[in-house]
């Protein structure tokens, strides 16, 4: 079966090895890219990345690199080892921490390296808590605009903010949207969005987590799904 939802990024947040190696198998028809953050990564350390390499999938390894310049460039280069696809730095984190994980994943065709701009966890409130006065729906955007002006490949956004990223990035920009729901609920996610309607603002990937892990049947969830 040829894979149909090949926009749908599946979030392995689990440390459960037998669902892990279940979704996987379940999921092979549907998906191309699966996501190791630092749950799945500081409990399995590189066989996670193995793990999900062996059963075909590409790796979108989240990191959120933050750290200086030169710590970051090693850190991106070990990645690179790993022979992932994609790799998260947080865009806060400058000009020159930017460009050196830019350069050398160039150099050693490394991954796509992606932006973090404003957590999907923040809003406006959480904002102004740490002293920053401006609003998320132009602090992403500006974000964005710096990190393509370092030479990433794109950033990762709430939903809310696609179209805005959209108009000042261009269309060849990747956009890569968590925050994905079905219907409203209490969890740590406040910028939330559909599949749907993150995809018709011009997303190129969704990123989808906790509907699918705690499904009772994954691939009903996909044959279920209307975008």
């Amino acid at each position: 079966m040829q894979k149909s939802f090949s926009k749908i990024i599946l979030a392995l947040d689990t440390t459960d090895k037998s669902k892990i190696h279940h979704l996987l198998d379940e999921l092979q028809d549907y998906i191309d890219i699966v996501k190791v953050g630092f749950q799945s990564f500081i409990h399995f350390g590189h066989d996670i990345v193995r793990m999900v390499q062996d059963k075909g999938y590409k790796v979108f390894l989240d990191m959120k690199l933050h750290d200086i310049p030169n710590t970051v460039e090693k850190a991106v280069e070990a990645a690179s080892k790993l022979n992932v696809y994609m790799l998260t730095v947080h865009t806060l984190g400058g000009q020159e921490m930017l460009k050196k994980a830019v350069s050398i994943s160039k150099q050693i065709n490394g991954p796509l390296i992606l932006g973090v701009t404003v957590l999907t966890s923040m809003d406006d409130n959480s904002l102004k808590e740490i002293k920053i006065s401006e609003k998320t729906d132009s602090l992403v955007p500006y974000l964005a605009r710096y990190g393509k002006h370092a030479g990433i490949d794109g950033v990762i956004s709430s939903p809310h903010e696609i179209e805005k990223i959209r108009q000042a990035c261009g269309n060849d920009f990747l956009i890569v949207t968590p925050g994905i729901r079905f219907k409203s609920g209490i969890d740590d996610q406040k910028r939330t969005m559909t599949p749907k309607d993150a995809l018709n603002k011009g997303a190129n990937f969704i990123v989808v987590g906790r509907p699918i892990l705690e499904a009772e049947n994954p691939i009903s969830f996909f044959e279920n799904l209307r975008l």
